[in-house]
């Protein structure tokens, strides 16, 4: 495996951008990447894009070419869809791209534009994710699918609505300090707990929002990251998939694609799950982020509700979990999700943030629906 770096990061501030267009967003995160790497433009080789629907949410597809025009670059550009986990997968490209030896410098831009469209049609857009054929059709939501996936969990393991909460109160209080968040304002347990009902269990602030964002990366290969001032280099990425339909998996209260994911991960990196520094996990709903504790080995099967409850995915806890704010404070513009993870991931291991200083791997899983796509991303200072 060649070495490659991402030697440049950017984003937009995430929220309501009424005063941005999709393709103002994603202008902006990149042209942010470029500067943070101290970059011309003319050096960008190729072009990935993450984004999951801009066809439904804004009317626009074919978005390569679009934000290669924005920037002015001819070069070859391409959209990447694998829902949720859209922005991964564009960094996933990129980086192959980089080990095939063609390429030695690539744009990765993710970017979603949600709130021009009322709610109920962002839902069904949303659950274009899912399974329609007998899943859609009968009226299952996204917010639908995750409920089904915590009653298991709860009836299975003991999970409860305080654990699903904490989740959202540990988000919520670490995304205070973020100025691209959403949402910069703590919760209490007993606001998550009495929070207007969305999909029983689930409640107002065990969702991700409706969010409008980009974020954008620069991949170097070893050859020309000697150029840049800054490093953190890509120690594996890993794609695994699972069953698009709920009801033909072989379990509901686990996220078997992730676990996959993150095998592979691990063994191509050479680490385990103990030697991780800090994680980005997609936290879609609260249930999400405990399956996906789970499926990265930080707990037992079953034993995720519990670790968040313990404290372990505080900023001082054994295992820092979305350390930034995570979906549900950040924002979830689901096109974009998977490339903001791993610009705050750099930006962490840079030393970017003082109150979190020494991680040396950091670790990103973006997952696509409600799991049938899950890519485990892992980074490091040294090669």
């Amino acid at each position: 495996m060649k070495p490659v770096a991402i030697v440049g990061v950017g984003q937009t501030k995430f929220g309501e951008n009424w005063h941005q267009s999709l393709k103002q967003m994603a202008f902006e995160s990149s042209m942010a990447a470029l500067t943070d790497a101290k970059l011309d433009k003319k050096s960008i080789e190729a072009l990935f894009v993450g984004n999951m629907a801009s066809g439904r949410f804004t009317g626009q597809e074919h978005l390569g070419p679009l934000v290669a025009e924005s920037l002015g670059i001819n070069v070859p550009a391409a959209n990447c869809e694998a829902a949720c986990a859209s922005g991964a997968l564009a960094f996933n490209q990129g980086w192959l791209a980089i080990q095939s030896g063609k390429y030695d410098v690539v744009l990765v831009t993710g970017v979603e534009k949600m709130s021009d469209v009322k709610v109920e049609e962002a839902s069904l857009s949303l659950m274009a994710a899912g399974e329609q054929e007998w899943e859609g059709s009968a009226g299952l939501t996204f917010a639908g699918a995750y409920a089904l996936m915590a009653r298991a969990h709860m009836l299975k393991f003991g999970t409860t609505r305080e654990q699903l909460a904490m989740v959202a109160v540990n988000n919520h209080k670490n995304g205070v300090k973020n100025p691209y968040a959403q949402f910069t304002f703590p919760i209490t347990l007993e606001a998550a707990l009495n929070a207007p009902l969305v999909a029983d269990p689930l409640r107002l602030y065990d969702c991700s929002p409706i969010t409008d964002g980009s974020a954008a990366l620069i991949l170097a290969s070893e050859k020309a990251a000697k150029r840049f001032e800054t490093h953190v280099w890509v120690k594996a990425v890993e794609q695994a998939s699972d069953t698009l339909a709920l009801h033909n998996r072989a379990s509901i209260v686990e996220l078997a694609a992730a676990e996959s994911a993150a095998k592979k991960a691990y063994t191509a990196s050479g680490i385990t799950a103990e030697d991780v520094d800090v994680s980005e996990v997609h936290d879609c709903f609260t249930i999400n982020e405990i399956l996906c504790i789970e499926a990265l080995g930080f707990s037992e099967r079953g034993k995720g509700g519990k670790f968040v409850e313990q404290g372990k995915i505080a900023v001082d806890g054994e295992n820092p979990i979305n350390i930034t704010g995570g979906l549900k404070a950040i924002g979830h513009p689901v096109g974009a999700t998977g490339v903001r993870q791993l610009t705050d991931l750099t930006k962490i291991l840079r030393g970017d943030m003082k109150e979190f200083q020494g991680a040396e791997l950091g670790l990103a899983l973006n997952v696509g629906g409600s799991g049938a796509t899950a890519i485990v991303s892992i980074l490091g200072i040294e090669k």
